[in-house]
């Protein structure tokens, strides 16, 4: 028999830790003892447990280990990472640790290192001098750095659940259209106003879906009340808010009356146009081309952004990043600070960001389509809210709130 132990810190009773490491010990194969447990009297409390594994083999205890690794436990007496030279650029060496999303350390020189710039699908890079650990995107990796391997020396924190009763932190990322959406919105209000009288940012990522349901002057309200920090979206949504400002139409229908205009299936190609010819938003707006509307707003408020391409773009706008990867590593610079993010009826850009964030960024993702959240939550932002709704109601719900 092989043996091991393990422990577990912080609020494990109430957020189900415990039980769910016991129950991953059991599923795997193998056995538990608990040999110490301090259990906390009050909510703010911690609670402490002690666990000895036993597995028949090697192999079967190595799995344990990682199952419960996932779930927040640290093996007792852990020795340190083992780290791996990159040696040829782009590529990660053989057996690398595979970052999630969920706040991490490692242990280096006697000591557990905070994992900087944490996001799921990433390689542990250590700087052995600094004894510092950051991730590191798989297009960055660089001879001379040091990588992780294996899941030695590694600690996963998980999300826990707040010490508050909360609709935010009881929802989850369950999707049902059938849900108190009035009571969650006033929650993601508050989560908002606490955010930012904390000095965090609050990021919005949205699709073109905004601007067709009229949605965009809620959304510029949401900016000029200080509420958007960072604002992610790709070529569509700004074309079709350039097109709103110079037509008064989004794919070709007026948006006071929804009636089509004449030749309106060209408007967007003519802002497109206007755009290129003025050298950008950026310029369109300095000059008075461009005098309202969303991308207006984020411009003019100081408002951080990242415009990311797609194979259908058409045109596309002089401010698009067509290179997927430059576009990733520019959303990863706007992200520090983030504390909130809200996801606005586009299903691959809310994929994309949410690929990017810690766990702990609350997110909230609305779309009319109960799938996109569930995508969502598939590939990884299990802490994402749903809101299944019409994008326009829940903006102007939310400013009923805020402003």
């Amino acid at each position: 028999m092989h043996t091991t132990a393990i422990e577990l810190t912080g609020h494990i009773i109430d957020s189900r830790i415990l039980p769910r490491v016991m129950d991953a010990v059991m599923d795997l194969g193998g056995d538990f003892k608990i040999t110490e447990v301090r259990i906390g009297r009050t909510k703010v409390d911690t609670s402490y447990a002690r666990l000895e594994i036993t597995a028949e083999d090697h192999e079967t205890l190595d799995a344990i280990i990682a199952a419960a690794q996932e779930l927040g436990a640290a093996v007792v007496d852990e020795e340190e990472v083992i780290l791996a030279p990159v040696e040829q650029e782009g590529v990660f060496p053989e057996g690398f640790y595979s970052s999630t999303n969920l706040d991490t350390f490692v242990k280096w020189r006697g000591r557990w290192i905070p994992v900087d710039n944490i996001e799921m699908d990433c390689a542990i890079a250590v700087d052995t001098e600094r004894a510092s650990a950051m991730c590191v995107p798989l297009h960055k990796a660089r001879p001379g750095q040091s990588i992780v391997v294996g899941r030695r020396g590694i600690r996963v924190v998980p999300l826990e659940r707040a010490r508050h009763r909360e609709v935010f932190s009881f929802m989850g990322s369950q999707v049902s259209s059938e849900r108190p959406k009035g009571l969650i919105v006033a929650d993601v209000a508050r989560e908002m106003k606490e955010a930012r009288a904390r000095g965090g940012k609050i990021l919005v990522v949205a699709g073109p879906a905004v601007i067709h349901t009229g949605a965009g002057r809620h959304l510029v309200s949401l900016i000029e009340a200080g509420y958007v920090q960072v604002f992610f979206t790709g070529n569509a949504l700004a074309v079709h808010d350039v097109e709103s400002v110079l037509f008064g139409t989004s794919l070709g229908l007026y948006l006071e009356n929804g009636v089509s205009a004449k030749e309106g299936h060209a408007h967007h190609l003519r802002a497109i146009n206007t755009i290129r010819r003025a050298g950008g938003l950026r310029k369109a707006v300095e000059s008075g081309l461009l005098t309202r509307g969303v991308m207006h707003a984020v411009i003019t408020h100081g408002v951080d952004y990242v415009l990311a391409g797609s194979i259908r773009d058409d045109g596309p706008l002089p401010d698009v990043i067509t290179d997927t990867t430059q576009a990733q590593d520019e959303m990863r610079k706007c992200l520090p600070g983030v504390e909130l993010a809200l996801m606005l009826s586009t299903m691959l850009h809310s994929i994309a960001t949410g690929n990017l964030l810690p766990a702990r960024v609350r997110t909230v993702c609305v779309d009319i389509n109960p799938a996109t959240v569930t995508k969502l939550a598939d590939r990884g932002t299990f802490q994402a809210v749903g809101i299944v709704s019409d994008v326009e109601w829940f903006l102007k719900e939310l400013l009923a709130h805020l402003v």
